[in-house]
C-alpha cells in the first residue's frame, strides 16, 4: 500500500515551493517590464476620454464643483485639501511648472541662476534651460515628491514646449523630447500618472509615454484634431478655451470626445463646460 507523504516532508516541500514562488516574483519585479504600476505597486490612474473636470490654479481648491477630476496647484493646496477631494470621490491632478522658474515658489532659491533664461510673459517667471537634465532632475524630483506625499493621483507638468519659444537658449525638439520623457519617468517612478501639456507637434512621439493630455485653446487655433492620438489610445484630453464661445467649440469637442470647457485666464472656480 502506498503511504502518504509524512507531515514533516510535506511542510518542507511547501516551504521550498514558497521560496521558489518568491524568487520568481522577485525576478519579475526586476525585469523592467512596465505594468502600469509604481509607488509601491499601486496601479496608475489612466483617465478615459470624456471625463468632466475642473481646473483651478487660483488659490486653494473650491470643492463645490461636481466633477470627477480636479486639477489644482500643487504648492497652494495641502494634503488635507487633496484628501477632502478624495473623500468626495474625485481624482486630483497636481499642477507643477517644470519649464520655467517662478520667483514666488518656496523652492525658488534652489534653482542655479545659470538655468534661468528669458522671461516667459508671466510675472516672476523665466524659462529654464531644459538641456541641463542633471541639474533639473533633483529639483523636479523634489516637486514630484511633494505631489506624491500630498496624495495626488497625477501631475500636470506645465511649459513643456520651450523649444518653440524665445527662451534665451538654443533648444531643439530633441532637447524637449528628452526632457519631457524624463519628466514622465519621474512621475511614473512615484506612482503618479502624467499629462502632456500642449506640445502638439510631439504628440506622435509622446502619446505612448504620457497618460493623458491637457490642452489650451486648440479650437481657437484649429488644432484639436491633432490630439486624436490620445483619444485613440483611450486617454483623456482635458481641454479649455478662453476666448471662443462654447457654441463655437463644443460641437467639435463632443465629436472628438474631448473634455472641454470655457474658463477665464486666471483659472479660478468659474467654468462653463460643454
Amino acid at each position: 500500500m502506498t503511504r502518504g507523504t509524512p507531515a514533516m516532508t510535506r511542510g518542507v516541500l511547501a516551504y521550498v515551493t514558497l521560496l521558489a514562488v518568491l524568487a520568481v516574483s522577485a525576478l519579475a519585479g526586476c525585469s523592467g517590464a512596465d505594468d502600469g504600476r509604481g509607488g509601491g505597486g499601486k496601479a496608475r490612474w489612466t483617465p478615459r476620454p470624456g471625463l468632466a473636470w475642473q481646473w483651478q490654479l487660483d488659490g486653494r481648491a473650491d470643492p463645490s464643483v461636481d466633477v470627477p477630476v480636479y486639477d489644482i496647484d500643487g504648492f497652494e493646496n495641502s494634503a488635507a485639501d487633496v484628501a477632502r477631494l478624495h473623500r468626495a470621490g474625485r481624482k486630483v491632478i497636481c499642477y507643477v511648472n517644470v519649464g520655467a522658474w517662478e520667483d514666488f515658489r518656496p523652492d525658488a532659491d534652489a534653482f542655479p541662476r545659470s538655468l534661468l533664461g528669458e522671461p516667459n510673459g508671466w510675472k516672476g517667471e523665466r524659462w529654464l534651460d531644459i538641456r541641463r537634465l542633471s541639474a533639473l532632475r533633483p529639483l523636479m524630483e523634489r516637486r514630484f515628491d511633494m505631489c506624491r506625499d500630498k496624495g495626488f493621483d497625477a501631475v500636470e507638468p506645465d511649459l513643456v514646449e520651450g523649444y518653440g519659444n524665445d527662451t534665451g537658449f538654443p533648444l531643439t525638439a530633441r532637447d524637449q523630447l528628452a526632457y519631457n520623457r524624463m519628466i514622465a519617468d519621474l512621475a511614473h517612478e512615484r506612482g503618479l500618472s502624467v499629462g502632456l501639456k500642449n506640445d502638439l507637434p510631439q504628440i506622435p512621439e509622446l502619446v505612448g509615454t504620457f497618460d493623458f493630455a491637457v490642452n489650451e485653446e486648440c479650437a481657437q487655433y484649429d488644432e484639436c484634431a491633432e490630439l486624436t492620438p490620445f483619444i485613440t489610445a483611450d486617454k483623456a484630453v482635458f481641454h479649455v478655451e478662453y476666448a471662443e464661445p462654447p457654441g463655437g467649440f463644443c460641437p467639435e469637442s463632443r465629436t472628438l470626445r474631448l473634455s472641454s470647457m470655457l474658463k477665464k485666464p486666471e483659472l479660478g472656480v468659474w467654468r462653463r463646460p460643454c
